[in-house]
C-alpha cells in the first residue's frame, strides 16, 4: 500500500511515536543517550506474520522502507489504528485553525486511534471531516476481516489507481476545470467528485478533439523540457540540472542577456529569473535528496539575501520539505528536498545502451590510440598471417587516411599487412582483430 503522498505530513508523528519510547538517560557530560534498542531476534521470530506498510517506495538502488505503524489516507485525514495521537499538518499556519481542527477530530475519534489532519481540511466543516473518519475507519474495519482470511505472504489492500490518487491528494479549490479524454476515467471522476468532493463545482470535460490531448494543451513539449539538461530562461540565460546518484547540481548561466544597466544588475536579474524556473523544475523533475544551486556570483551581500529569500518563498508551497541554507560567498546554495519517489528523468528513461549511462563516450582520436596500443600487443602472440581489424566507419575512416601513420609503423616493425574494414553496426568504441 503506497502512501508516498502523506510521508510530509506524518514526518511529525513519527518522531512523536519516536518519543514515547523509554526514558533517555544522560552521559557523564550531561549529554542525552538515546534508549538501548533490543536485539531485532528479541522483536521478531522466523515464521511470524506481520502487517506491513510501504511508506517509501524503492528509489534507485535503495529498497522499499516498511513500517507497522499503518496510515490509511483520505481526502482530509491520515487514519493511524495503532497509533495514539492527533497530528495537524505544518502547512495550515492558523494556530487558530489547527487548534479548531484538533478539538473537531479529538471529540469524534476512537480511544488509542490517530488522525493526521491534512492541509486541505482547513476551513472544512465537522461534517466533512467526520464523512471521512467514518469512511477510513470502515476500510480499516474491512482490512482486518481480510486479514483473518488470507494467510502470508498476501496483499491486504492496495492504494487508490493514479486518477483517484490524483483528486483525492491534488485537487484543491484553484483548480478550475479538469480534462480527460477517456469515457471510463471521466465518469469516474464524475462519481468521486459527487461522492467526496460535492460542494466544489469542478467544469470537468471529456476532451474529443483529434490531435492527441497532450499536444492540445502543450504536456509532450513540457515532457521533453523535463528530460533536457538545458533550460533556457526567458532573458536569454539558461540553467544546467545534472543528476547524480549522490546529489543534483545545477548551474545558472547568464547566456546572451547583458541587462540595460551594470553587471551587478544584470547579475541580479539572471538569478532572481533562475531561481523561479529552478524551484518550478524541482516539482516538474520531481528532483530530491541533496541539491546544489551554483548562482551568478554576486560581489553585494545584500542581492544575495535577496536571492536566499526569494528562493525560499518560491518553494514555500512545495508540497514535499525543503531545507536551503545561506548563499555562501562563491554563489552556491546547499538545499535538501524530500525525496518520495524517483524523479521523472529516472521513470520515464533508462540507461543509455550507447554510452552506458556515462552521458559521453571516448573521442575517436583516443578510440584510435587504445586500437593501436591493442594491435601492439596482440601483434607479438598472433600467429604469422593476414591481420583484419574490424571498427566503426568513422574511426576505420580515420585510420585509413589521416592516422595511417600509425598503421604503417605497426607493419614495417612486424612485417605484417593489417587490413581495415568498416561495420555500420559497431559502437563507435568496439573494435576486432582477427587472423585470417
Amino acid at each position: 500500500m503506497y502512501v508516498a503522498d502523506v510521508l510530509d505530513e506524518m514526518e511529525q508523528v513519527e518522531r512523536s511515536i519516536e518519543g514515547d519510547g523509554p526514558v533517555q538517560v544522560q552521559s557523564e557530560s550531561g549529554e542525552l543517550l538515546p534508549p538501548p534498542l533490543p536485539p531485532i531476534e528479541d522483536l521478531l521470530k522466523e515464521g511470524q506474520e506481520l502487517l506491513v506498510q510501504i511508506s517509501k517506495e524503492p528509489i534507485g538502488t535503495k529498497g522499499a522502507r516498511i513500517t507497522s505503524h499503518i496510515s490509511l489516507p483520505g481526502r482530509h485525514l491520515v487514519y493511524m489504528p495503532t497509533v495514539d495521537h492527533i497530528g495537524i499538518s505544518r502547512r495550515i499556519e492558523s494556530e487558530e485553525e489547527k487548534e479548531r481542527l484538533r478539538l473537531v477530530v479529538e471529540s469524534m475519534r476512537a480511544p488509542g486511534t490517530g488522525f493526521i489532519v491534512r492541509t486541505v481540511s482547513e476551513g472544512k466543516s465537522e461534517g466533512d471531516l467526520r464523512s471521512d473518519m467514518e469512511f477510513l475507519v470502515g476500510l480499516w474495519e474491512n482490512l482486518g476481516r481480510g486479514i483473518d482470511e488470507q494467510s502470508a505472504p498476501s496483499l491486504i489492500h492496495s492504494d487508490l489507481d493514479v486518477t483517484s490518487k490524483v483528486l483525492r491528494d491534488i485537487l484543491t479549490e484553484d483548480v478550475q476545470r479538469i480534462v480527460v479524454d477517456n469515457r471510463d476515467e471521466y465518469d469516474k471522476i464524475i462519481r468521486f467528485i459527487r461522492t467526496f468532493m460535492p460542494r466544489l463545482n469542478y467544469c470537468i470535460e471529456l476532451y474529443s478533439g483529434d490531435e492527441p490531448i497532450f499536444d492540445a494543451h502543450g504536456l509532450e513539449v513540457e515532457i521533453s523540457r523535463a528530460l533536457g539538461r538545458k533550460v533556457w530562461l526567458k532573458s536569454g540565460g539558461s540553467i544546467i540540472i545534472e543528476q547524480t546518484e549522490a546529489l543534483t547540481a545545477i548551474d545558472v548561466n547568464t547566456g546572451r542577456y547583458v541587462g540595460k544597466h551594470n553587471l551587478e544588475d544584470t547579475i541580479l536579474k539572471t538569478n532572481l529569473e533562475a531561481l523561479k524556473e529552478i524551484a518550478f523544475q524541482l516539482r516538474l523533475r520531481n528532483i530530491g535528496g541533496l541539491i546544489i544551486i551554483d548562482f551568478i556570483d554576486m560581489e553585494k551581500e545584500a542581492h544575495r539575501e535577496k536571492v536566499h529569500g526569494a528562493l525560499e518563498e518560491a518553494l514555500k508551497n512545495d508540497k514535499n520539505k525543503t531545507n536551503i541554507l545561506k548563499i555562501s560567498e562563491l554563489g552556491l546554495v546547499e538545499m535538501t528536498r524530500k525525496r518520495v519517489r524517483e524523479s521523472i528523468g529516472r521513470t520515464l528513461c533508462e540507461p543509455c545502451r550507447y554510452c552506458d549511462g556515462k552521458g559521453y563516450v571516448k573521442g575517436k582520436l583516443t578510440i584510435i590510440y587504445e586500437i593501436l596500443r591493442e594491435l601492439h600487443r596482440e601483434l607479438v602472440d598472433l600467429p604469422a598471417g593476414h591481420i583484419t581489424l574490424l571498427a566503426h566507419p568513422d574511426i576505420a575512416g580515420l585510420l585509413i587516411d589521416e592516422e595511417r601513420t600509425g598503421i604503417d609503423e605497426l607493419e614495417q616493425r612486424y612485417g605484417r599487412h593489417i587490413s581495415i574494414n568498416s561495420r555500420p553496426g559497431f559502437h563507435i568504441e568496439q573494435f576486432e582483430i582477427a587472423v585470417g
